[in-house]
Protein backbone atom coordinates (compact mmCIF):
# COMPACT_ATOMS: atom_id res chain seq x y z
CA UNK A 1 0.00 0.00 0.00
CA UNK A 2 0.59 3.89 -1.16
CA UNK A 3 -0.10 6.45 1.59
CA UNK A 4 0.10 9.73 0.36
CA UNK A 5 -0.53 12.72 2.33
CA UNK A 6 -0.66 16.50 0.88
CA UNK A 7 0.15 19.72 2.48
CA UNK A 8 0.17 23.11 1.53
CA UNK A 9 -3.30 24.73 0.60
CA UNK A 10 -5.06 27.07 2.14
CA UNK A 11 -6.97 30.44 0.96
CA UNK A 12 -4.94 33.03 -1.29
CA UNK A 13 -6.08 36.29 -3.34
CA UNK A 14 -5.95 36.16 -7.41
CA UNK A 15 -2.67 36.68 -8.26
CA UNK A 16 -1.01 35.00 -5.52
CA UNK A 17 0.79 31.66 -4.75
CA UNK A 18 0.75 28.39 -2.84
CA UNK A 19 2.74 25.56 -2.98
CA UNK A 20 1.54 22.35 -2.25
CA UNK A 21 3.46 18.98 -1.41
CA UNK A 22 2.41 15.68 -0.92
CA UNK A 23 4.66 12.51 0.97
CA UNK A 24 4.24 8.72 -0.58
CA UNK A 25 4.91 6.26 2.66
CA UNK A 26 4.32 2.96 2.80
CA UNK A 27 5.53 0.92 0.08
CA UNK A 28 6.87 3.10 -2.13
CA UNK A 29 8.97 1.13 -4.80
CA UNK A 30 8.52 1.18 -7.70
CA UNK A 31 6.29 4.54 -7.70
CA UNK A 32 6.08 5.83 -11.41
CA UNK A 33 4.22 8.25 -12.20
CA UNK A 34 2.84 10.93 -9.44
CA UNK A 35 0.80 14.12 -9.87
CA UNK A 36 -2.19 16.07 -9.08
CA UNK A 37 -5.41 16.22 -9.87
CA UNK A 38 -8.29 18.48 -8.49
CA UNK A 39 -12.23 18.64 -8.55
CA UNK A 40 -13.93 21.97 -7.73
CA UNK A 41 -17.74 22.21 -6.92
CA UNK A 42 -19.74 20.15 -8.94
CA UNK A 43 -17.20 19.21 -11.25
CA UNK A 44 -15.25 16.24 -12.50
CA UNK A 45 -12.27 15.73 -11.04
CA UNK A 46 -9.63 16.68 -13.52
CA UNK A 47 -5.97 16.54 -14.16
CA UNK A 48 -3.33 19.22 -13.53
CA UNK A 49 0.04 18.25 -13.59
CA UNK A 50 1.91 14.65 -14.06
CA UNK A 51 5.45 14.04 -13.63
CA UNK A 52 7.57 10.48 -14.39
CA UNK A 53 10.11 8.89 -12.73
CA UNK A 54 12.45 10.37 -14.77
CA UNK A 55 11.05 14.04 -15.12
CA UNK A 56 8.64 13.88 -18.17
CA UNK A 57 5.82 16.38 -17.16
CA UNK A 58 2.53 16.46 -18.46
CA UNK A 59 0.50 20.25 -17.34
CA UNK A 60 -3.53 21.08 -17.88
CA UNK A 61 -3.54 23.84 -20.66
CA UNK A 62 -5.68 25.54 -18.00
CA UNK A 63 -2.50 25.86 -15.73
CA UNK A 64 0.40 25.90 -18.12
CA UNK A 65 3.15 28.82 -17.72
CA UNK A 66 1.57 29.21 -14.36
CA UNK A 67 1.65 25.75 -12.55
CA UNK A 68 5.10 23.86 -12.11
CA UNK A 69 5.20 20.34 -11.05
CA UNK A 70 8.31 18.87 -9.58
CA UNK A 71 9.59 15.98 -8.00
CA UNK A 72 11.97 14.09 -5.45
CA UNK A 73 12.47 10.48 -6.38
CA UNK A 74 14.86 9.84 -3.33
CA UNK A 75 12.26 10.97 -1.17
CA UNK A 76 9.22 9.98 -2.62
CA UNK A 77 7.68 13.80 -2.78
CA UNK A 78 6.07 15.66 -5.54
CA UNK A 79 5.11 19.79 -5.36
CA UNK A 80 3.16 21.47 -7.04
CA UNK A 81 4.11 25.49 -7.35
CA UNK A 82 1.14 27.85 -8.13
CA UNK A 83 1.40 30.94 -9.37
CA UNK A 84 -1.22 33.67 -11.01
CA UNK A 85 -3.69 32.15 -9.16
CA UNK A 86 -7.27 32.75 -10.39
CA UNK A 87 -10.50 31.92 -8.75
CA UNK A 88 -11.46 29.60 -11.14
CA UNK A 89 -8.19 27.04 -9.57
CA UNK A 90 -11.01 26.86 -6.37
CA UNK A 91 -10.94 22.95 -5.71
CA UNK A 92 -9.34 20.13 -3.99
CA UNK A 93 -6.35 19.02 -4.99
CA UNK A 94 -5.16 15.54 -4.52
CA UNK A 95 -1.74 14.15 -5.25
CA UNK A 96 -1.83 10.85 -6.85
CA UNK A 97 0.73 8.02 -7.56
CA UNK A 98 0.72 5.06 -9.99
CA UNK A 99 2.34 2.06 -8.85
CA UNK A 100 1.83 -1.59 -11.19
CA UNK A 101 -0.79 0.02 -12.61
CA UNK A 102 -3.22 1.00 -9.72
CA UNK A 103 -3.52 4.80 -8.77
CA UNK A 104 -3.21 6.12 -5.49
CA UNK A 105 -4.88 9.43 -4.11
CA UNK A 106 -4.31 11.01 -1.26
CA UNK A 107 -7.11 13.00 1.01
CA UNK A 108 -6.93 16.04 -1.06
CA UNK A 109 -6.31 19.77 0.35
CA UNK A 110 -8.38 22.45 -0.55
CA UNK A 111 -7.17 25.76 -2.22
CA UNK A 112 -9.34 28.81 -2.49
CA UNK A 113 -8.55 31.92 -4.24
CA UNK A 114 -10.43 34.87 -3.73
CA UNK A 115 -11.05 37.72 -6.28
Amino acid sequence: QVRLVESGGGLVQAGGSLRLSCAASGMTFAINTMGWYRQAPGKQREPVATITTGGSTNVADSVKGRFTISRDNAKNTVTLQMNSLKPEDTAVYYCTANQYLRNYWGPGTQVTVSS
